[in-house]
């Protein structure tokens, strides 16, 4: 069913805001915009995502998180299921990603790459190389998720690097976990194929990082908090950071998602474009994700705000299908 909607469209890929009409074919593409004349009250921009998270950590399964996130206006997310992989393996991830398809939100999985984190770790399941391999051929999965041993790439751990080779091969992006690595050690790290970070806690380690190759993911969640040292570095870098939150607690969730880093980025004085271009843009590159952008011939994901201040979420489009309405109940 086709739809024709109005209001301000953020256009984010070539920094321009303009009133339009917003026209979604049968297949959920934008199949057209065109620009108006007419003043107009709200305002269209892409969805949220966040670029790093452990749905597990917010005590939900896929579907029942999303039904909260889509609220405050996410549409998709990086995943790293390694919490239930630590617990029960490639079936726990495989149980991750059948509960996701029941959802609207735009679930991408990561492959655990340290199943379990450490060799001191006693865990219900061993993920290794050879599975991670088995894994990579489903395609189902976005990236290989979080290195954490970094002292394994460092010290040249055959089986460690035989997981990164596997994935560099199939071009999934690797996903860092690298706290307070630096100097030669850490350019060994990048070196290896490891292309983000999002363990940086003070803005000198991110620079260092940001400036030797990788991207930066500005955390913020119910655990570790470092967007306030970091978010400066928006100023300089932002192409190379996005938003993420890691580890969500349910509470927390209710309050907000991504939603809350934008405000607090705006309040600050940061400009809009480069915001909202870590909170939309840069991981959809990144990640190469399935998700729309606001542009001719993209899915139709995006929201509706009231404003470009207060940016209250009135509606969450994903596919063209309204999965959240302020003022309805979606069941």
């Amino acid at each position: 069913m086709k739809k024709i909607l109005k209001g301000n469209l953020v256009d984010i890929v070539n920094r321009k805001i303009f009133p339009a009409e917003i026209q979604i074919d049968e297949n959920a593409k934008i199949s057209k915009i065109v620009k108006l004349s007419e003043k107009l009250d709200t305002f269209f921009l892409p969805g949220f995502i966040d670029s790093h998270i452990h749905i597990e950590s917010s005590m939900l399964p896929p579907l029942e998180f999303s039904r909260i996130a889509v609220q405050h206006g996410t549409v998709s997310v990086v995943c790293d299921p390694h919490e239930i992989a630590n617990v029960l393996g490639t079936s726990g991830i495989n149980y991750m990603i059948e509960n996701a398809k029941q959802s609207d939100l735009k679930f991408n999985f990561g492959i655990p790459s340290c199943v379990p984190a450490t060799s001191f770790e006693t865990s219900g399941a061993i993920i290794d190389s050879q599975e991670i391999q088995s894994l990579i051929s489903t395609g189902k999965f976005c990236c290989l998720s979080e290195m954490m041993n970094y002292p394994g790439v460092i010290n040249n751990d055959q089986e460690v690097l035989k997981k990164i080779n596997y994935a560099i091969a199939d071009k999934l992006p690797i996903d860092g976990h690298a706290p307070f690595l630096k100097g030669k050690e850490l350019e060994k790290y990048i070196q290896a194929g490891i292309t983000t970070d999002h363990e940086a806690s003070t803005y000198d380690e991110a620079k260092e990082k940001i400036e030797k190759g990788m991207n930066i993911l500005i955390r913020e969640g119910s655990a570790a908090k470092n967007y306030e040292n970091l978010i400066s570095l928006i100023k300089v870098y932002p192409e190379k950071l996005m938003f993420c939150s890691d580890d969500k607690h349910p509470d927390d969730l209710l309050k907000g998602h991504i939603n809350l880093l934008v405000k607090r980025s705006l309040a600050k004085g940061y400009d809009l474009f480069d915001i909202l271009r870590m909170a939309t843009f840069n991981p959809i590159k990144h990640y190469n994700l399935n998700v729309g952008m606001l542009q001719i011939g993209d899915n139709a994901d995006f929201i509706e705000v009231n404003n470009l201040q207060e940016m209250s979420i009135l509606k969450t489009f994903i596919n063209g299908k309204i999965v959240f309405d302020c003022n309805k109940k979606i069941p």
